[in-house]
């Protein structure tokens, strides 16, 4: 089974892989770089490995025409249109080692991260929230979304935390002063449908949908495969 997006093998290569059972050809194009034609492998994958570094950006190039985001995406600096940005998830120096809290402690505060200015505003009103005795925030859904501030459901990326809130090391920050705080954090997720803008699975990837199940944003994923 292979594992869906960029992943880091070393400083300085990555492997990278998409389904795409519709498509005829798949080629990585990495800012700068010549394409590369990923390779061809059972079950609609396509895969291969290519010099690169965290913080590199990328675009899948379907059939030599379709130019597209990686749907496995941690980051997309520019929207959802945009290139995708390699990230090194194993990179953030952790400062509070976090063992969970008791769910009958749970005192829940939900937060747009938006209206909230970004990562880094959610982080200043820590403080305070655990003051007032929250022991937990609730995020709604980060996954990229078009635009810059939305409620997030129609998001279309689910790896990548929505860019206009921060980096996903901010992200990363953010939870972990909140655990300094002695704060859980849990995020709201959409994971029956993507939302309409910046959506390009129909286009090479129809088997990852169900026509005869309809959402308001169009068909609902196939969970049955």
């Amino acid at each position: 089974m292979h594992r869906h997006g960029a992943h880091l093998m070393d400083a300085t290569s990555a492997r990278f892989a998409l389904w795409a059972p519709d498509a005829r050809s798949v080629s990585l194009e990495l800012e700068q770089q010549p394409a590369i034609e990923l390779l061809p492998e059972d079950g609609g994958w396509y895969t291969g490995v290519a010099p690169c570094r965290a913080a590199d950006r990328y675009h899948y190039r379907i059939d030599g025409e379709l130019q597209v985001p990686d749907p496995a995406s941690r980051y997309q600096p520019e929207g959802v249109h945009g290139p995708s940005q390699v990230v090194d998830v194993g990179a953030f120096d952790w400062q509070h080692p976090w063992q969970g809290r008791p769910w009958h402690e749970a005192v829940i505060q939900e937060l747009h991260v938006g209206v909230l200015e970004g990562y880094q505003g959610v982080a200043r009103r820590l403080p305070r929230l655990a003051e007032l005795g929250i022991s937990a925030i609730e995020l709604m859904p980060l996954g990229q979304f078009p635009g810059d501030r939305n409620w997030g459901y129609d998001g279309v990326l689910p790896y990548a935390p929505q860019h206009s809130y921060g980096s996903p090391e901010q992200l990363c920050a953010l939870v972990d002063q909140a655990h300094g705080h002695g704060l859980m954090v849990m995020i709201d997720v959409v994971y029956n449908h993507f939302g309409p803008d910046g959506n390009y699975l129909h286009q090479y990837a129809s088997p990852f949908f169900r026509e005869d199940r309809q959402t308001p944003w169009g068909d609902a994923i196939d969970f049955r495969r």
